[in-house]
């Protein structure tokens, strides 16, 4: 038997905008929202909602009503629900009419798609919660399931997503965390049998993710009927094969015109024709089958990258100073009382700030350049130190503040500068 689990990531940041030296102390207004930028963040979202989103809803719709085997499920970022709320409400009503169909489930995440795992557990429970009481604004459903930022998993966040009440997590199945075991079957965090995961066929999923368009590939063209062959052929071998991938595969990263929204709408009626093939969401996975064995993460496993690792988000010293960075501002942030200060840096937290940072550029290049707002990490570096020492001002005054003998000089230092260009 083989039972497909499709989960979808579904996240947008609040990209920032090339904050300089001289906007310290004046500029508080620190995100992507000039009009005339192509990264422009209402814009970038719109193009994705249109191009992917929309139409990618709007397909699944079908199937759901065609299919009633059919399910899927979807981890949608706090910070893109927010976003999508203020620029694009319909991708909201688009999202609502397929929970709406109870055969979509909606997992959970940090708020802010962050990294506060690595440093901070209480602000990493504190977006979980936020995230939830999102989740059960929008769609009137409680999170079952836990899905990290990108996949991000090692045995002491298990720890703590089990101790908020989650019935378990989905993971990558990297070659060294299986080793020698398959990732078709249900496993358990180390233990804790009680706590199940589900690891991503990353193969299986990048197929459709990552290769669907490449004509150099020898089995392009990928047809949905080709698909169901290699479906076919796990029966026997497992129970679940869990194909993982970001939703904007469905339209941006694979354009329309390749065909892929064609293959998304005939693929469950393939998979469908073996009969021993089904669709489940994480939860009925947990639920249907027993786990096989303890999965051991001393160290982090991520989906990202050829790696799989946290070298996408650590790998260079600029990416470890920001990092130290934003994590020193905490204790005076939440001291500060002052709540735009605690959701602007919250918003710092988002790993895309840390991803265009990386200089890993070779055959991970065009993946970490994907909306990209700099031209180099290093700019990317500056914008983001430079916010981060803006927001460090805000916080020390808090609420009501008179502006600090720091912001004066910069504001005269600035004026002095433009006089001088002029």
């Amino acid at each position: 038997m083989s039972a497909i689990c499709f989960y979808f990531q579904v996240h947008q940041p609040r990209r920032i905008k090339r904050y300089q030296f001289f906007d310290i102390g004046t500029d508080h207004e620190y995100f992507n929202d000039s009009a005339e930028l192509d990264t422009n963040n209402a814009r970038v979202l719109r193009k994705v909602a249109n191009k992917s989103y929309l139409p990618a809803n709007a397909v699944l719709l079908e199937n759901l009503r065609y299919h009633p085997e059919f399910k899927v499920a979807f981890s949608i970022s706090g910070i893109a629900l927010e976003q999508f709320e203020e620029y694009a409400p319909e991708v909201i009503e688009s999202f609502q009419r397929l929970v709406d169909t109870g055969r979509v489930e909606i997992l959970s995440e940090t708020y802010y798609h962050s990294l506060s795992f690595l440093k901070s557990p209480e602000e990493f429970r504190e977006q979980v919660q936020m995230h939830a009481k999102k989740v059960k604004e929008l769609f009137g459903v409680k999170p079952a399931v836990f899905r990290n930022t990108e996949l991000i998993y090692r045995n002491d966040i298990a720890e703590m997503v089990a101790d908020m009440g989650y019935l378990g997590m989905l993971a990558e199945g990297a070659d060294h965390l299986l080793d020698w075991r398959k990732p078709t079957f249900v496993y358990h965090a180390k233990n804790d049998p009680t706590f199940k995961l589900l690891l991503k066929h990353y193969k299986l999923s990048d197929d459709i993710a990552f290769r669907f368009s490449n004509k150099s590939w020898e089995e392009w063209p990928l047809t949905a009927g080709k698909f169901a062959k290699w479906v076919d052929a796990h029966n026997g071998d497992g129970h679940v094969i869990n194909l993982f991938m970001d939703y904007e595969t469905f339209g941006e990263h694979q354009w329309e015109d390749t065909g892929i929204f064609n293959f998304l709408r005939a693929m469950p009626a393939e998979v469908l024709k073996h009969p021993d093939n089904s669709f489940v969401t994480p939860t009925e996975a947990f639920s249907t089958y027993g786990s096989v064995g303890e999965i051991d993460a001393p160290n982090y496993v991520s989906w990202a990258d050829m790696e799989r690792d946290l070298s996408a988000w650590m790998s260079n010293s600029i990416q470890h100073d920001a990092l130290r960075a934003f994590f020193e501002l905490e204790s005076l942030v939440k001291k500060s009382g002052d709540p735009s200060v605690l959701r602007d840096w919250r918003r710092l937290s988002t790993s895309d700030h840390f991803y265009y940072m990386c200089t890993k550029w070779f055959q991970d290049g065009d993946v970490h350049a994907y909306f990209n707002p700099y031209e180099s990490p290093y700019e990317a570096f500056i914008a983001y130190m430079n916010v981060l020492n803006d927001l460090r001002l805000r916080a020390h005054t808090g609420p009501g503040r008179k502006r600090s003998v720091w912001e004066t000089v910069s504001h005269k230092a600035r004026g002095v500068l433009q006089a001088i260009k002029s």
